[in-house]
């Protein structure tokens, strides 16, 4: 049984070089007729003394070197070069069985295209067999196309059920018999120019199939390049900067100038000590809380400045916390035992107030749709809202009333709070599931990872426990060097993929460890009192910020003068932002 006959040629998987042969030295010999796959006009040449191996290791095969290069020129779209690659080296991308059965399948040579595959070498029969079924589909499914139901169905009986593999498959084939339209739901599309694009995926996953001794995978040279990059991405201790620094000229490394380290603007608007603050989270706005009684909004312009958007005014205790929503269109401030409001961040609209009567809200966070919130309350309990205001449920625990901390991962799958004074519990809201990450300490306040499998966990005896939570909790390790006796400190995960942790202290400064070795590699002095919470913005991981009971808000950036951003030194003096409020 001969090949479906299709009278249009497959398509080109790239367009040809426009490069000029003839402009070239020693190409004189390169075929008129170029084939995009590769491999089909490469005569062997001499090796003339040439070693099997390069490279200053000598582990780098040369013939497997040369061939990626070959394929890599070829998905590129530089068709002509990688046809003078192969003449000049005189090694093929493909053997000749190879090429010739690439070129089969693309023209629909179904008969010729098995013949072949039993020639090319394969020795694992269970690939042959995985691979005979998928050019034995396509034939099947192209019999269909063309209305040859009795040549198909013999097909399917003769050739592809023997093969004894997959057969919940053979049986879906089976049914399109009867149900031709079924073709599709099972990976098959369309006719015409849809069939070479079919046959061209089915060489593809042939290509996948097949070992890389006899197809190259596609892309292969640049997979390597990306593994390189990766390992010196991940060797680097300071990495902190985006993918576009890595570069193929230059082995890379980062220094600590990639660490937010130098002031670059002071936030002033406070009249009081600043207790909280916290990044929305696409990093364009920052919001701040204050024994002021009031909260702010600021907003991150494109230089990089922050100006100050809104006043929140109306708590009438001091604002302890903020909680951004997920689409950082609403703000949550919650007072000091007090309550909890709803803002508009467009506006500094006061959307809607949140209240236990008799009792008051102590911390408050987000659902991840963005439709219900959640509000720790001074009975521990923990109550749970719509945007509205309505009470949807309630949870009674032994959470310890003085703590503001309690999150929800962004699934809504867990809920992590205090339990007692040394124990955080993990409850997963759907098994009922509970986990304890206890501590031989007095536990102050803990933040999650972005990826919600770490939690960081600050103690009263002046360290910071970075604990993991994706399975069992486990002790990961511990941060040591920063100041706390009195008041309460916290810290958070930033910079580059969260590779680093960054604290407030007591002794005035902010302090960034290395989160895999928890060696302390900067303390940041410039504040005047305690440093009560730091924020790293999550979109730019040059950008931290930190605020003090010296009224005042510092935004950190790299250590270098830009002239063309304004916040930078200008005559030797910080700019300072004293915003007009709203």
């Amino acid at each position: 049984m001969g090949g479906v006959e299709d009278n249009e040629p497959p398509s080109k998987r790239v367009k040809a070089s426009s490069i000029d042969l003839e402009s070239l030295s020693n190409t004189s010999s390169v075929l008129g007729y170029i084939n995009p796959l590769g491999g089909q006009m490469a005569r062997p040449l001499p090796s003339q003394g040439r070693e099997d191996v390069i490279g200053s290791k000598g582990v780098i095969k040369k013939v497997e070197f040369v061939r990626i290069i070959t394929k890599a020129l070829y998905s590129l779209g530089y068709e002509r070069s990688g046809a003078v690659l192969e003449e000049e080296s005189g090694i093929p991308l493909h053997s000749s069985a190879v090429s010739l059965f690439q070129n089969q399948v693309l023209y629909g040579n179904w008969d010729g295209s098995m013949i072949t595959l039993h020639k090319i070498g394969l020795e694992d029969e269970n690939i042959l067999k995985s691979a005979s079924f998928l050019i034995l589909e396509q034939k099947f499914f192209e019999l269909l196309e063309n209305n040859k139901v009795m040549e198909a169905l013999q097909s399917l009986r003769n050739e592809i059920s023997p093969l004894g593999i997959n057969k919940k498959r053979v049986h879906k084939l089976s049914s399109c018999i009867i149900s031709p339209s079924q073709c599709i739901s099972l990976g098959f599309a369309g006719a015409g120019t849809e069939i070479s694009n079919s046959r061209m995926r089915l060489l593809d996953e042939l290509q996948k199939l097949l070992p890389p001794s006899i197809m190259i995978p596609e892309r292969r040279l640049e997979h390597l390049i990306e593994q390189a990059l990766n390992v010196q991405r991940e060797a680097c201790y300071f990495h902190n900067s985006v993918e576009g620094c890595l570069s193929l000229y230059t082995d890379h490394q980062c220094g600590k100038d990639q660490l937010p380290s130098q002031t670059t603007q002071i936030l002033q608007e406070h009249h009081d000590e600043v207790w909280y603050i916290q990044f929305s989270n696409q990093g364009k706005y920052l919001a701040s809380s204050s024994n002021d009684k009031s909260a702010i909004i600021w907003e991150v312009q494109e230089n990089g400045e922050f100006t100050l958007k809104h006043r929140l005014m109306g708590h009438q205790k001091p604002v302890l916390m903020v909680a951004w929503s997920p689409d950082d269109r609403r703000l949550l401030t919650c007072g000091l035992e007090e309550v909890v409001r709803c803002w508009d961040v467009h506006s500094g609209e006061c959307l809607h107030v949140y209240e236990k009567p008799g009792l008051g809200l102590i911390s408050c966070g987000w659902f991840p749709d963005g439709k219900q919130l959640f509000c720790g309350v001074t009975d521990k309990t923990i109550c749970f809202y719509d945007l509205a205001g309505k009470q949807l449920d309630s949870w009674k625990g032994q959470r310890i009333s003085k703590t503001s901390d309690v999150v929800v991962t962004k699934d809504g799958g867990r809920f992590i709070t205090l339990c007692r004074e040394t124990a955080i519990l993990v409850l997963d809201r759907g098994t009922k599931n509970e986990k304890l990450i206890e501590e031989d300490q007095t536990i102050t306040s803990f933040s999650l990872s972005k990826d919600d499998n770490f939690l960081l966990v600050n103690l009263i005896n002046q360290e910071i426990h970075m604990w993991s939570i994706k399975d069992e909790p486990k002790l990961i390790t511990r941060y040591k060097g920063h100041k706390r006796c009195r008041f309460l400190i916290r810290s958070c995960f930033g910079g580059f993929e969260q590779a680093f942790i960054a604290s407030g202290s007591e002794d005035s400064q902010v302090y960034i460890w290395h989160r895999g070795t928890g060696d302390l590699v900067e303390a940041l002095a410039g504040h005047s009192g305690t440093v009560n919470c730091v924020s790293w913005n999550p979109t730019n991981p040059h950008t931290l910020a930190s605020a003090s009971d010296d009224h005042t808000i510092r935004i950190w950036g790299l250590r270098k003068v830009d002239l063309k951003h304004k916040q930078s030194h200008s005559n030797g003096i910080f700019r300072q932002c004293n915003g007009n409020s709203k």
